[in-house]
């Protein structure tokens, strides 16, 4: 009985062992909060907004039409620096005309055929619209941005590590993920790597909790096509 007892201890010492040094090896994950790659669209006219294509959440593809402006100055100018241009044609072909002048109007012409291209806003990328800051009707200043946009393609997270991580670290290198929810794993690279500390943010953990000055590490990853990485969600990141 005694040397059962003994036995039965040894094992039980010998699973405590080894659990330890399973626990030991495993690798820590840090946690981030998962942000899109945002692009602000802006009108690059001063003009009012006649149309809109696109809602806030709407899945957009590169080169859609997201809104569509009024452009009557846009219109007449194109209109004048068309027929000055086309006069300017003629003028020089009968000898009447000088090139100067021809290379002017033709000149004029196409910036204002370019300005009339800019009427309608197109999306850059494939992706989400995030916010929408004008409504039909409204007046949006040249640069103002009227979108922005999401490219889910690929996905930022922030993560925190201590001092003593920051050397087996550096912008570049690949990386991995896990969806927690999931257990998907996703390829990355490090952006980014803070050079000042700061306090640990309230919704990291780090390696050792008492430990308070960490260091940020921007981190991107690629989205499978069903895009599963969505923004907010939380994406815990192994070094």
């Amino acid at each position: 009985m005694k040397k059962a007892a003994i036995a039965a201890v040894v094992v039980l010492l010998i699973l405590v062992v080894v659990a330890l040094m399973f626990f030991r090896q495993r690798p820590f994950n840090y946690s981030g909060v998962i942000e899109a790659v945002e692009i602000n669209v802006p009108t690059r006219l001063n003009d009012v907004i006649t149309k809109l294509h696109a809602d806030e959440g709407g899945i957009i593809t590169a080169g859609q039409v997201l809104a569509e402006l009024e452009c009557k100055q846009t219109d007449l100018e194109l209109d004048i620096a068309e027929k000055e241009f086309k006069r300017a044609q003629t003028l020089l072909k009968s000898s009447a005309g000088s090139r100067e002048n021809y290379d002017l109007r033709s000149n004029l012409f196409e910036q204002a055929a370019l300005a009339k291209s800019w009427c309608k806003i197109n999306s850059p990328i494939d992706g989400k619209v995030l916010h929408r800051f004008y409504e039909e009707g409204e007046f949006a200043p040249a640069g103002k941005k009227v979108f922005t946009v999401a490219d889910l393609n690929y996905v930022d997270a922030w993560v925190y590590v201590e001092h003593d991580m920051l050397s087996n670290l550096k912008t570049g290198q690949e990386i991995k993920a896990v969806l927690p929810e999931t257990g998907q794993r996703f390829e990355g690279v490090i952006l980014t790597i803070n050079d000042d500390a700061e306090f640990t943010p309230k919704n990291v953990q780090t390696r050792q909790e008492r430990q308070r000055l960490v260091f940020g590490i921007k981190t991107r990853f690629k989205n499978d096509s069903r895009q599963s990485l969505k923004p907010g969600m939380t994406l815990e990141v192994q070094f």
